[in-house]
């Protein structure tokens, strides 16, 4: 009964308020999406939910001795909420983006008081206490990696005391995360072409982001060599084989996002012809959106992220691709709306996650 009136709730906020034509989720201007506040509270109560919640967790990392045989809060004092490592960390990416963007969400007390329990100085240390065991040194390389830079990233760009503060305590673990991606991209031989958590292209566009903002030069020179290395020759990516049945991420989508931060504009737009011809091909639909059949599956509701990072990933393209960008961004919304109505489904599986994707995607333009 409580999943069928979560359900239920989530569809009533997605369906459109009385006299409007589109959620209330976001507003469209001119093909530009912005997302609203009540879009942001909604989205906010699904981290905050699961932040400090302990179980159900999936660790993934070795266990050298019988030290580590403990609670998992133990040694992800910061991030051993929302059920593994890397959500967690998307998930206080989101709320910081969030209360950036409405200070006075209704929420903003919780979320301000969670993230400095959460990301204290003390808690920070004990994280990277385990990344630097030799054992674990690879634990959530590529994914989680980046998404702790972003999240640095958004707390160094946080024009307030708290963000400061946190930035200030975030600051080693990202570091020892920048150095750890350009020692691992000098020894990578072949490019990472997956649709899940260890797709190099998409881990590369969170490192690059972080990278400009705080300048880092040596990790933006490493990941510029490192996507022109594997890339730049690419030609006619087989989107067709797309997706895959546990995918979150396009293989093909993510690179094209990607380099375009590392070409100048006629470069990219060269480079994209070449290797997505179908971009320009006016009135071609040559994606269909993923189509989730168990949303209680924490694999098989992956597709419900994969038609959300292909949405901020097709927006990001139309805006560089030189032309089309009218078809480009209407694929984008089909994706976008086939799954952000999804979001709150009732179900952890995809709850204790998605809705960093549905913020990522409605808040993409906006950053850049």
């Amino acid at each position: 009964m409580k999943k069928v009136t979560a359900i239920i709730a989530a569809l009533c906020l997605w369906n459109a308020l009385p006299g409007q034509a589109q959620s209330p989720l976001y507003t469209e201007k001119a093909g530009v999406l912005a997302l609203t506040e009540q879009g942001a509270s909604h989205f906010a109560k699904l981290p905050l939910k699961c932040m400090q919640q302990p179980f159900p967790y999936k660790t993934g990392i070795v266990f050298s001795d019988s030290s580590l045989i403990t609670a998992p809060k133990d040694y992800h004092p910061a991030f051993y909420g929302c059920f593994d490592w890397h959500s967690s960390v998307h998930g206080h990416w989101m709320l910081v983006r969030l209360l950036k963007m409405f200070p006075n969400l209704p929420e903003a007390a919780t979320i301000r008081q969670k993230l400095k329990e959460n990301l204290s100085e003390d808690n920070i240390q004990q994280e990277l206490k385990l990344f630097r065991n030799r054992d674990n040194k690879g634990f959530e390389r590529i994914y989680g990696w980046s998404w702790l830079m972003q999240l640095q990233r958004e707390l160094a760009t946080w024009n307030d005391p708290l963000g400061v503060e946190l930035s200030k305590n975030v600051a080693p673990l990202a570091g020892f995360f920048s150095k750890s991606y350009v020692e691992f991209l000098g020894k990578l031989a072949y490019p990472i072409r997956v649709g899940e958590h260890t797709n190099l292209a998409f881990g590369l566009t969170l490192a690059w982001d972080y990278a400009v903002t705080t300048k880092d030069v040596r990790l933006e020179n490493a990941i510029r060599k490192a996507a022109t290395q594997f890339y730049l020759e690419d030609k006619a990516c087989p989107v067709a084989y797309e997706p895959g049945g546990y995918d979150f991420l396009s293989p093909c989508l993510e690179e094209a996002d990607l380099m375009w931060r590392v070409l100048d504009a006629a470069q990219y737009q060269k480079w994209l012809k070449t290797f997505l011809p179908q971009i320009y091909v006016p009135g071609k639909t040559f994606l269909s959106v993923g189509q989730v059949k168990d949303r209680t599956d924490g694999k098989l509701v992956h597709l419900d992220g994969l038609n959300l990072s292909r949405a901020w990933c097709l927006y990001n393209i139309a805006r560089h691709a030189g032309s089309n960008e009218a078809a480009i961004r209407g694929l984008a919304k089909r994706h976008l709306d086939a799954s952000l109505g999804q979001v709150a489904s009732g179900d952890y599986a995809g709850e204790h996650w998605l809705a960093s994707f549905a913020v990522y995607a409605l808040t993409a333009e906006a950053q850049k």
